[in-house]
């Protein structure tokens, strides 16, 4: 089984950064993660190459300084990584974004799958997975939260608001995980030595042949009017008391000087 993987690199959200100019996160020297549902969607293509066999490659969208985030992947396990990296592709919606990403899907060839993430942590859209899928006219699952394979057909348990759905599609297909479906594995030493030194394959705008007015802001119908970063919310307060009533005791006296009650 052939499983690509899409992975994103995101700010540490306690350091985003917002370009007044552009209304776009500053991810030049600003410090970076692996988009964490991602390394759920990474998991579960390690755990289905060890039953099933077959290769993992991972591809993630961005500028050079993501080529780190494939780094980490390949320490995980990955068989092959791949940095999709353009100056054409940049302040990409997700509509751009998913093209983008389904071009170089279709550059890499032979697979089954296509395992994303639920949503990035940083614009919480959760639209580039679906959008994939439309793009490569694929069949999409969402929000799932277990996978069986079968030769050309996969089980999914797919959580939503009220419990879980099992639904049955052909290969091959995009699905986007939950973090409920595994608990990420650490990179091991060996892995980790190992991709340090790799050489992060990159492919450009005449890589994967793509239309450049589809790309990037010229190829991103959605503009963000204003975006801005919230104040910071003052601290909480631990009530401490020796039990359950002298703690609500507490609490009232501080509601009722604050005027509350």
């Amino acid at each position: 089984m052939n499983i690509i993987v899409c992975v994103k690199q995101v700010p540490d959200t306690t350091e985003v950064r917002i370009d007044p100019e552009t209304n776009t996160l500053v991810r030049q020297g600003v410090p970076s993660i692996v988009n964490p549902f991602d390394l759920n969607a990474l998991e579960a293509a390690l755990q289905l190459r060890g039953k099933h066999g077959g290769k993992v490659s991972v591809i993630s969208m961005g500028p050079p300084q993501a080529a780190e985030a494939l780094k980490e992947c390949l320490a995980m396990g990955a068989d092959d990584v791949y940095l999709v990296s353009d100056r054409a592709f940049g302040g990409a919606d997700t509509l751009a974004t998913s093209y983008t990403l389904a071009a170089a899907v279709r550059k890499l060839g032979d697979y089954d799958l296509i395992i994303c993430g639920k949503q990035a942590i940083d614009g919480d859209t959760a639209q580039v997975g679906p959008e994939m899928a439309e793009h490569l006219d694929i069949p999409q699952v969402t929000y799932v939260a277990g996978i069986e394979a079968d030769g050309n057909t996969v089980r999914l348990k797919r959580e939503h608001e009220e419990g879980y759905e099992i639904i049955e599609t052909t290969l091959p297909a995009v699905l986007s995980v939950v973090k409920s479906i595994n608990e990420p594995r650490l990179a091991t030493i060996k892995g980790t030595i190992k991709a340090s030194s790799a050489e992060i394959p990159v492919l450009t705008a005449s890589d994967l042949g793509v239309d450049k007015d589809k790309t990037g802001l010229s190829g991103s119908p959605t503009q963000v009017k204003n975006i801005f970063t919230p104040e910071q919310r003052t601290q909480g307060e631990m009530i401490a008391g020796a039990d359950a009533a002298e703690c609500v005791e507490i609490l009232m006296q501080r509601l009722i000087g604050s005027k509350l009650l």
